[in-house]
């Protein structure tokens, strides 16, 4: 009887053991899963609440915003925004906001559902911050890059040609988001046209706090003002214009300082490439004298090493800036630091 009673304690010491160690491990999973797949804030009822889409323009906000502002930030540290989606408490925090900013140029396919869920009673506003912006069109770009690569005497007293070309399109057919470049951010001087965007819609919606809005977007101006210089000059000098990277986002980036973009995947980083992609890019490599191949942290550097290897050259981080890593983050980097960067890794690959 003693040694039964014995087994049955110990019976039951083991179950409540492994009961508590997977209530343990729920619990540190439901932690975890907040962490990485929440938003980035909570509304406060003492300030002008801000929701924004993705990183980029969460910074601008709170620069232009300073204390005057409670900025709510969609996307979490470490996730890439393409196929990211709002979960249900991102449209409560949201409703309850002031302001909803989002890029716009067909980035964020989920805004028109999320905008449907929001609560019938919310005031929120939501704002478009990339509209007043020369989209560029894809399909267009790819269609010129052909064409100059059956031209034996390509690039040179021809950029600005292209340009015009890129925006007699935008004119033409300005909504059709699904070959719009979204990746606006990513040249400072759409960055510009940005903030002046956020600025307006902060003023309007809250116009008590004005002066504020006003001032610290002037030092912001400012700061995208010397980022553009620095751009402009250091690029212009380099002997080599041609540029490899892991998916089309950096358009903009190449139209505004004279650059051509190659990219291994498409606007999306899911946009697998084929082998023949793969060796007709080589081959590009090897032609033009490309020494690097750029890739970028929150997108797998798998294919942009596959091709590094197949053309016998090196790789080198180009940041599109969609979003910080938990590193980024814990070194104080931002959209400044991060495209300070890029221009560096630039130079060094197109000297």
């Amino acid at each position: 009887m003693k040694n039964r009673l014995t087994n049955s304690a110990r019976r039951s010491r083991v179950f409540m053991t492994i009961t508590l160690c997977s209530i343990m491990m729920l619990i540190i999973s439901a932690c975890g899963s907040n962490s990485s797949d929440s938003s980035q804030g909570k509304i406060s009822e003492d300030k002008f609440n801000v929701v924004t889409s993705f990183y980029p323009i969460y910074e601008f906000t709170k620069a232009i915003g300073g204390d005057d502002v409670n900025v709510i930030n969609l996307l979490p540290t470490g996730v890439e925004p393409h196929d990211w989606t709002p979960r249900s408490q991102d449209i409560v925090n949201t409703s309850k906001a002031g302001l909803f900013l989002y890029n716009g140029a067909g980035l964020e396919a989920w805004v028109p559902n999320f905008l449907k869920g929001l609560d019938k009673d919310s005031n929120v506003k939501a704002v478009e911050v990339s509209t007043g912006i020369n989209l560029i069109d894809s399909e267009e770009e790819d269609h010129t890059h052909e064409d100059e690569a059956h031209d034996d005497h390509a690039h040179e007293g021809e950029e600005h040609d292209d340009h015009a070309h890129e925006s007699e399109v935008q004119e033409d057919d300005g909504h059709n988001h699904g070959s719009i470049d979204p990746h606006t951010w990513v040249s400072p001087k759409s960055a510009l046209v940005m903030a002046e965007n956020i600025k307006n819609s902060l003023v309007e919606a809250d116009p008590e706090h004005k002066a504020g809005y006003e001032e610290r977007y002037g030092e912001l101006k400012q700061q995208l003002v010397d980022l553009d210089a620095k751009f402009t000059e250091q690029l212009s000098n380099v002997s080599q214009k041609e540029i490899v990277v892991s998916h089309q986002a950096f358009g903009y980036l190449a139209r505004d300082y004279g650059l051509t973009q190659h990219s291994i995947m498409g606007l999306s980083p899911d946009a697998e490439p084929t082998g023949q992609d793969i060796v007709k890019l080589a081959n590009l490599v090897k032609e033009e004298g490309i020494r690097y191949i750029f890739f970028e942290e929150l997108v797998s550097d798998k294919l942009a090493k596959t091709l590094a290897s197949e053309a016998g050259v090196e790789t080198m981080v180009l940041n599109p800036v969609e979003g910080l890593t938990q590193e980024q983050l814990e070194n104080g980097d931002n959209y400044f630091t991060l495209m300070e960067k890029n221009l560096q890794n630039l130079v060094t690959a197109l000297q």
